[in-house]
């Protein structure tokens, strides 16, 4: 018996798994091993390890999924398309992995013979849309999400959609309103219905972990839609400019991949988290703008490539996010480990010992443009 990942070469299912077989236990791992994720011709030195079964086949493969579950006692969830930007104007391919790909996964758990007993879901902040924020005169609200125009004009900052007052951040609780601002985040929802209903349905015990920005030593260092420390790593390394969106303010809860899947598996692990939604996250709040000069200084970037505020944007990106993470620390016992200034160290010093991939920012900032999803 083994747990399966879903997504498992992928940037945590790789750490996922070289933990879980640290413990002893078997692993498998599909994976369509992605061109955008993996590059043209990856190499996984997890394979040979002795625990790690593996199948390149998509969550969408019927067959694939059938060899994939024939031994499973768990499956951790992962697989999934994420490009925020790019899931705008690409709606059928994200919503036939995300959303179809899961609902297959779970149709086969309904209606076939198996022995999985927990389902965990990898579902992401984004489901949020802007998150939540105070107003002296509503108290907690989710804001619209923002769109072209307002974005086109420089308006960065939300407002409150009672009363139309300013309003300010604060730590997103998972029972704050979901209002998905993206294709992407609208398909992670999507699954997290899903999985929710079928797996009550089939007595099957699941947990959904609603990851922040999750970052570290062996994150894809080719996709150009997301991953904004591998995006900007390229950068300085190739001595170009970084493109800091709108003003640089935006914030982001950057949790270390270390730590989340700690969380996955105290998630595994637990009785106590079945049929529950977590936020996983650092529970601090850092602006694109201190991270990207954080991870300047860790590389010893030149002049040329120092993080400049460009005020270009994306549609769907949010203004403010970080986690409320007092329910995971109550539940599970679980507390995030790793600071910023660790990780972006540790991460720097990994980026520097790969070979520099391709800086394919340019060419999607202008897909993004053509499609008026960015600017």
């Amino acid at each position: 018996m083994y747990t399966l990942i879903t997504g498992g070469l992928g940037f945590i299912g790789s750490r996922l798994a070289y933990e879980l077989t640290a413990r002893g236990e078997e692993v498998f791992l599909l994976d369509n091993l992605s061109p955008q994720i993996h590059g043209d011709k990856p190499v996984f030195p997890l394979l040979e390890l002795p625990k790690i079964r593996f199948l390149q086949g998509d969550v969408t493969d019927l067959v694939a999924l059938e060899v994939a579950l024939a031994k499973a006692k768990a499956v951790v969830h992962l697989a999934a398309e994420t490009g925020t930007a790019q899931s705008m104007y690409e709606l059928a391919k994200y919503n036939a992995i995300n959303s179809q790909g899961t609902a297959l996964l779970l149709d086969y758990l309904v209606n076939k013979p198996h022995a999985v007993q927990k389902v965990v879901l990898a579902s992401s902040r984004s489901v949020y849309g802007e998150s939540a924020y105070l107003c002296a005169m509503d108290g907690m609200v989710t804001p619209h999400p923002r769109n072209y125009l307002a974005l086109l004009n420089k308006q960065w900052n939300p407002v409150c959609p009672v009363c139309g007052g300013n309003i300010e951040r604060m730590a997103t609780p998972e029972q704050a309103r979901v209002y998905p601002a993206s294709i992407y985040a609208a398909t992670k929802y999507a699954q997290e219905d899903l999985v929710r209903i079928a797996c009550a349905s089939a007595s099957i015990a699941a947990s959904i972990l609603r990851f922040q920005n999750v970052y570290g030593a062996g994150q894809s260092l080719h996709n150009p839609y997301t991953g904004i420390l591998s995006i900007f790593s390229t950068r300085i390394r190739k001595q170009k400019t970084i493109p800091i969106f709108e003003d640089g303010l935006e914030s982001r809860d950057f949790v270390h991949v270390n730590d989340v899947v700690k969380a996955i598996i105290a998630a595994l692990d637990s009785t106590d988290a079945n049929s529950i939604v977590l936020n996983v996250g650092s529970g601090v709040p850092s602006s694109v703008l201190k991270v990207a000069n954080l991870l300047f200084a860790a590389l010893s970037g030149s002049e040329i490539s120092r993080p400049t505020v460009s005020e270009q944007f994306r549609v769907g990106d949010i203004r403010h996010g970080y986690a409320d993470i007092r329910q995971i620390q109550k539940i599970l016992g679980w507390q995030p480990t790793v600071t910023l200034e660790t990780g972006i160290a540790e991460f720097a010093a990994w980026v520097e010992s790969q070979p520099l991939p391709e800086d394919r920012l340019d060419a999607a900032l202008a897909e993004l443009k053509a499609k008026r999803m960015g600017a």
